[in-house]
């Protein structure tokens, strides 16, 4: 059976998108970088694409499909490669690495 290990490599803050961008409230309060995840921290899902514990709903939204086709089938030249995905929130965006991961 075949599983995917979602890794948080990084959490970004754009403090110049935020300076440029952000409304009145971030600038005068700051913006912390995401706190749902730490950086290292390791999700797996397996067999049915269940959102894990602690996840970010948004950030699921955002990569669920391509967790599904890591899951149940990438193209070949992929197998074995990660992807390098993030979320989309654009002043601070969450890093992932997602692998496929094949157990007995």
């Amino acid at each position: 059976m075949k599983k995917v290990r979602i890794t948080v490599l990084r959490r970004e803050l754009y403090q110049d998108l935020v300076d440029a961008y952000g409304s009145p409230r971030m600038k005068e309060h700051g913006l912390p970088k995401c706190k749902t995840y730490e950086d290292g921290q390791v999700f797996e899902i397996e067999g049915s694409l269940v959102m894990p514990e602690g996840f970010c709903s948004w950030a699921w939204a955002d990569l669920q499909r391509d967790f599904a086709m890591m899951l149940f089938g990438p193209p070949d030249d992929w197998k074995d490669q990660p992807m390098m995905l993030a979320c989309t929130d654009g002043f601070r965006p969450v890093v992932f690495k997602v692998e496929s991961v094949t157990t007995e």
